[in-house]
């Protein structure tokens, strides 16, 4: 895809490449075999299902996959939010309706990438913003599709 940003269509959104995806740490995370509730408490059991490793849990694809963090908040209609961490895999196809990080003329951003009557456009998940038509004269590089999100409360 070699397309272009219309320059009255612009989004604040940014993302900060933090680096691979891989795993340093020997220990993992205790995963208990019962789900918690989010209505009225129930009393939990005391055993553990297996150790949850979160570099196994959120990356399929270790040599093909990197983190980056959002600035900005056109994705929050998709639970992406300043400040969030976002696993992102080069070796999933960006299809439209995928949620992808792109370099548009030069700009990275994070949006979902959508076809409509052979046009493509970058959607933002935020009624704030519109979406950026990618024109034919404009660079549009895909780096690779969101699979993950990581949050801190």
């Amino acid at each position: 895809m070699s397309n272009i940003l219309n320059l009255n269509q612009t989004s604040r959104d940014r993302v900060e490449i933090l680096g691979r995806a891989v795993s340093e740490s020997e220990g993992a995370t205790p995963l208990y075999l019962e789900r918690i509730s989010a209505g009225f408490p129930s009393p939990a059991d005391d055993y553990i299902e297996t150790a949850l490793d979160l570099n196994t849990y959120l990356v399929r694809n270790p040599a093909a996959t990197f983190m980056v963090r959002v600035s900005g908040d056109s994705m929050s209609g998709a639970g992406i939010h300043d400040g969030d961490i976002l696993v992102v895999d080069r070796s999933e196809e960006p299809v439209p309706g995928k949620i992808v990080v792109a370099v548009l003329d030069g700009e990275l951003t994070v949006k979902r990438l959508v076809r409509k009557d052979g046009q493509i456009f970058l959607a933002p998940e935020n009624p704030r913003y519109r979406p950026i038509a990618v024109a034919a004269e404009q660079n549009l590089h895909v780096w690779g599709v969101v699979s993950g999100v990581v949050r801190r409360l």
